[in-house]
C-alpha cells in the first residue's frame, strides 16, 4: 500500500475510499495547507519531505514537474471520474501494480465509456 499526498483539487471522497483500500492518504486540507496558493513545486516538496507520492488531477503541471524534478517518491496523475468508487479502484490497481512509486509518473485515465 502507498503513502499518498492528495493535492487541493483531488476529490475528498476518493481519498477516503483509497484509505478503505489500505492506502495512507494525507490531504492538503488535513496538512493545513489548503487555500494558501502553494505552488505545485512546494506541494511536491512537502510530499517528498513526508515520504509520500503526490496524487492529483492537475495532470499537465505535474507531468512537467516529473520531467524537471524526477527525484520524487511518485506522482499519480488522474483524469476525473464522477464514479468515485471506480476512480479509487483504478488508482489502487495502478499503485498495486508497481513495486515502488519512487521516481515514477503513474497515469490513471477514466474509461471512455
Amino acid at each position: 500500500m502507498a503513502r499518498l499526498y492528495a493535492d487541493e483539487m483531488f476529490p475528498q471522497q476518493v481519498s477516503e475510499l483509497l484509505r478503505t483500500m489500505g492506502h495512507d492518504v494525507l490531504t492538503v486540507q488535513e496538512a493545513g495547507n489548503a487555500n494558501l496558493g502553494i505552488p505545485d513545486e512546494e506541494v511536491l516538496a512537502f510530499a517528498i519531505s513526508d515520504n509520500r507520492a503526490v496524487i492529483t488531477l492537475n495532470r499537465q503541471d505535474f507531468i512537467k514537474l516529473h520531467k524537471s524534478l524526477p527525484e520524487h517518491l511518485g506522482i499519480i496523475v488522474c483524469t476525473n471520474d464522477a464514479d468515485r468508487s471506480r476512480m479509487a479502484t483504478r488508482i489502487s490497481e495502478a499503485i498495486n501494480q508497481e513495486e515502488t512509486l519512487t521516481g515514477k509518473l503513474i497515469r490513471v485515465v477514466r474509461p471512455s465509456n
